[in-house]
């Protein structure tokens, strides 16, 4: 199937991010997430990076981007936003998908 630009967000699984990767300050890939009806747990990590964004002057990270395969072999690309603008609003996306 070809790739698809998704941009939507996913519901990670609490119980499933890696603890050392937060206690050092960065978004750790949920193990375990949900998008629409289909849980997608994650197989092996690709690749990650960042994009970032200027604001008053100073560069910031805004997004950590994590491409991966999952368990039923699809590859994806989820992101984490660094600072959500209102309180409820999602922190993760999935961005792009290949299944």
């Amino acid at each position: 199937m070809p790739l698809r630009f998704v941009s939507e967000a996913i519901e990670p699984k609490a119980e499933s991010f890696d603890a050392a990767t937060i206690a050092r300050g960065e978004p750790s890939l949920p193990a375990s997430f949900r998008w629409r009806e289909r849980e997608l747990v994650v197989e092996s990590l690709l690749r990650t990076w960042r994009s970032h964004r200027m604001d008053r002057g100073e560069k910031y990270v805004a997004r950590h981007y994590f491409e991966f395969v999952a368990r039923d072999g699809s590859k994806a690309v989820a992101y984490c936003e660094r600072q959500v603008r209102k309180p409820d609003a999602p922190r993760w996306w999935l961005y792009t998908i290949e299944d």
